[in-house]
């Protein structure tokens, strides 16, 4: 059986907690305390040397990239698709989920991570506006995307969703205010279901 080692607040974590509920494929969850440094361990540095989550076990076959995970599913578990069957469609979600990386989630994790893991007086908050500058670039682009559609890639729900996925419930503490496609979106993925069964607790 596949083994995902994973923290219940690590984003990246996330994103493939919902692809394997989306693809129903059956797996063990093992959660890392990180906040007792497990992840700093011999026995998790074993598993991924850079001391990070997620990992994905599956015999000795190991991943711990997240995005890599995510493909590594789609291409062992082809149904439900998460990808488009042509090539064209394919390299778009690819497309998406490298830029939303590069462009995304680097910055929000600036802000993000120094507001719930850290003391106030340790904030950079000149950092915290230079990266909302560039993030209220990108949800510009992704605007102008969006507009008159569903989802990023051929109106129908894609890997390239859930990578922006877990990052969507963040707009309040990044305190940007999402313009109207993308927040029209933020919405159906949120509420999905599998979105609903992975939010953390607190």
């Amino acid at each position: 059986m596949l083994k995902l080692h994973y923290h219940p607040f690590s984003t990246y974590s996330r994103r493939v907690r919902i692809s394997l509920i989306e693809k129903n494929i059956s797996h063990e969850l093992v959660e890392v305390d990180m906040v007792n440094r497990a992840h700093r361990q011999l026995a998790h540095l074993a598993i991924n040397p850079y001391g990070r989550v997620p990992a994905l076990v599956e015999g000795d076959f190991v991943l711990f990239e997240s995005t890599a995970i995510l493909n590594y599913l789609e291409a062992t578990h082809p149904q439900p698709a998460l990808v488009p069957s042509d090539p064209q469609g394919r390299a778009l979600v690819d497309m998406h989920m490298k830029l939303c990386d590069i462009q995304f989630t680097r910055q929000a994790g600036a802000i993000i991570f120094p507001k719930r893991f850290l003391p106030k007086e340790r904030w950079d908050l000149a950092l915290f506006a230079q990266m909302k500058t560039e993030i209220e670039k990108q949800l510009g682009i992704l605007e102008t995307q969006l507009t008159g559609h569903e989802y990023l890639v051929r109106d129908t729900f894609s890997l390239a969703d859930i990578c922006y996925l877990p990052w969507l419930e963040f707009f309040s503490m990044l305190e940007v205010t999402p313009p109207p496609a993308v927040a029209a979106w933020s919405a159906r993925l949120t509420a999905r279901s599998s979105a609903q069964q992975t939010r953390p607790a607190a």
